[in-house]
């Protein structure tokens, strides 16, 4: 068996670069951390050079190479962006058509390296997360490696009004995915598909599911989101601090979050970390409702910033109502604070009653007085509360840090090596 450094890992990463934004710090994340382990090609979007050249690439004895398509993607954002200017679930559908033409120019560009002498044990596309996002990879004749996916997450049928202004409607675009996937034949041709969830396991044809390993896509850096001590328990001198980072997006169910805390009969602050097209109309919320003194909007911070938001809270909320992953709850939890989620999608998978609480999804009322009733019981006990963010980062050190995770990738491609 070949020891890890002598691995030849052709990486794909179409999104890449440290902040810049969840899915392109997946990217960074796996080629950082695995140049260290293998020895590393990077392929990744031409839109990614000042990010990663200002971070140094390329790493260790690794390479980078850059796939030029903006004269394609450019002109197609800007129209999803006029076409969908509040809903970024459809924008992200619309463009991501991109990488089918990335992925079109990379495989050409790889062959005309591979006919110079380059070659590869493992290629391993991490970016994008998407099953959508069939790849031609394989052609090059090594084992293809696919994932960690996270997606196939069906929409939620008890949040309507939250889901109208998502432009459901488009979502049926996703079966174009799946056409251009059994066409390209990336699913039937990789020899390895690690999966997030459940959901995306059951989106993948039955016969294939044999190739599926369980990795949850996010991981946690253990060092800029580490553990403080519980802030002093909240009382009528003490406001109860609550947590919420992420996109400003309709169906992260801010809405809700707000409507709650106008409930609530006791001291409070609210930080939202994070920007988006609904930052308006949440902050007209707020002023509507008389909360501008007690809920504050930073914009979006830096992660070391956001890691200290979320050490200065009692406990983190996410009230998405459609969310196929849950990196920030992995972070809070990094954190050693509770969390609080809606049992749908990622968050379902990752929050139970031993590190936070889970709201029905069964409609906004419903969710509006769990996060009321949760609240305010971390109020009533904050020696429970305090136990669970410990508990919450026990299992990230466990099962969550990115070490971790890469080291587990570098096992499961020694599997798929010859002897």
């Amino acid at each position: 068996m070949a020891t890890t450094k002598n691995i030849r890992v052709l990486l794909s990463a179409y999104q890449c670069g440290p902040g810049m934004g969840s899915v392109s710090q997946i990217g960074w994340e796996w080629y950082r951390r695995l140049s260290a382990l293998c020895q590393v090609t990077l392929l990744t979007h031409v839109r990614n050079r000042p990010a990663l050249e200002a971070a140094g690439v390329p790493l260790d004895d690794s390479s980078v190479r850059f796939i030029d398509t903006e004269w394609f993607a450019g002109p197609l954002y800007r129209f999803a962006s006029r076409c969908f200017p509040r809903s970024e679930h459809p924008l992200f559908l619309i463009s991501s058509l991109d990488f089918y033409v990335y992925d079109w120019v990379a495989v050409r560009q790889c062959r005309q390296w591979r006919n110079q002498g380059q070659t590869w044990d493992i290629v391993h596309a991490v970016t994008p997360v998407s099953p959508l996002a069939a790849t031609r990879l394989y052609t090059l004749g090594a084992p293809l490696a696919l994932g960690p996916w996270n997606g196939a997450l069906p929409s939620p049928a008890n949040f309507p009004e939250i889901m109208r202004a998502e432009s459901k409607w488009l979502y049926p675009i996703r079966n174009l995915g799946r056409l251009i996937d059994w066409v390209l034949g990336s699913t039937r041709n990789a020899a390895l598909i690690l999966t997030a969830t459940q959901a995306t396991v059951a989106g993948i044809p039955a016969r294939y599911r044999n190739k599926c390993r369980n990795l949850l896509e996010n991981g946690v850096d253990l060092n800029i989101f580490s553990p403080a001590p519980w802030p002093p328990a909240p009382t009528d001198l003490e406001p109860l601090q609550i947590a919420y980072v992420g996109r400003l997006l309709p169906f992260k169910g801010l809405g809700m979050l707000l409507e709650a805390v106008k409930a609530l009969d006791f001291p409070y602050q609210l930080t939202i970390v994070g920007e988006g097209p609904e930052r308006g109309a949440l902050e007209a919320q707020t002023q509507a409702c008389g909360l501008t003194e007690r809920v504050r909007f930073t914009g979006n911070l830096p992660l070391n910033q956001v890691s200290e938001v979320m050490r200065q809270c009692h406990v983190f909320c996410l009230p998405s109502v459609r969310e196929s992953g849950g990196a920030v709850l992995l972070e809070a939890m990094a954190a050693a604070r509770p969390v609080i989620a809606v049992d749908f999608g990622g968050p379902a998978e990752i929050v139970d009653a031993e590190i936070g609480v889970k709201l029905p999804p069964t409609g906004k009322a419903d969710v509006v007085a769990g996060l009321i009733e949760h609240l305010t019981d971390v109020r009533r006990r904050p020696e429970l509360w305090s136990a669970m963010g410990r508990a919450g980062r026990r299992r990230v050190e466990l099962l969550y840090s990115w070490d971790a995770k890469i080291a587990s990738a570098v096992k499961l491609y020694q599997e798929l090596l010859p002897s």
